[in-house]
Formats: structure tokens, C-alpha cells, sequence
């Protein structure tokens, strides 16, 4: 069974940096495209970033810069390091999984076949 566990959050001030880790479980972890979305109180789940088995990174445009996603095939996981943080950041962190090394439409989150739970990040002024 797949199973993605994140860690890695918690609360930090405004400017802080924080490192998300999304462990996999249970499939040929290497052969997934991976992502992070992030759900805030009152809104939407949103994409943030995604990576494909290649390395190939993309973001959303409004993180571009702050936001780098990566993975360690050898741990199966995938990290989201998260820099100059602001307290619209704040937010649940959900990462996931398609099954595809591709990244198939990897900004929608209908693309995806399986969720974590999320950690939750919380950025203060």
C-alpha cells in the first residue's frame, strides 16, 4: 500500500526558513512524479511545486525563488525547502504522488493518485 508521510513543520517567524520531508512507502518510489500543494484555513488546496523522476522542477509562479523542491531517490523522499517565509505561508503541506515519471498535468491536483496527511506550517509576523 502507498503511503507519504510529511514531517517537518511548525511555527517560525516571518523571514524563517523551514524544510518539509515527504517520505514514500510501499511502490517504486523512483518512477513517481512528486508534489506539494498546501491547503490554508478558508481556502482552496493550491499546487506549490512538483518534480519529476528526471530532477525536473517546477513551481508556481508565485513561490519561484523562495521555494525549492527536491528529492533523494536512495531515502525515497522528497523535500520542499521553504526560504524567506511569509505569513501568507501559512498553511496545511500536502505532498503527493502521480504515477507517472512525467508530471502529467502536475499542476492539477486530479493528476495525483495519492496524498499524506499533511504538517502543518505556521509563519508569525
Amino acid at each position: 500500500q502507498v503511503q507519504l508521510v510529511e514531517s517537518g513543520g511548525g511555527s517560525v517567524q516571518a523571514g524563517g526558513s523551514l524544510r518539509l520531508s515527504c517520505e514514500a512507502s510501499g511502490y517504486t518510489y523512483s518512477t513517481y512524479c512528486m508534489g506539494w500543494f498546501r491547503r490554508a484555513t478558508g481556502k482552496e488546496r493550491e499546487y506549490v511545486a512538483r518534480i519529476s523522476t528526471a530532477g525536473g522542477a517546477i513551481y508556481t509562479d508565485s513561490l519561484w525563488g523562495r521555494f525549492t523542491i527536491s528529492r533523494d531517490s536512495a531515502k525515497n523522499t522528497v523535500y520542499l525547502q521553504m526560504d524567506r517565509l511569509k505569513p501568507e505561508d501559512t498553511a496545511m503541506y500536502y505532498c503527493a504522488a502521480q504515477t507517472s515519471p512525467y508530471c502529467y498535468s502536475g499542476s492539477s491536483q486530479s493528476s495525483y493518485q495519492y496524498w499524506g496527511r499533511g504538517t502543518q506550517v505556521t509563519v508569525s509576523s
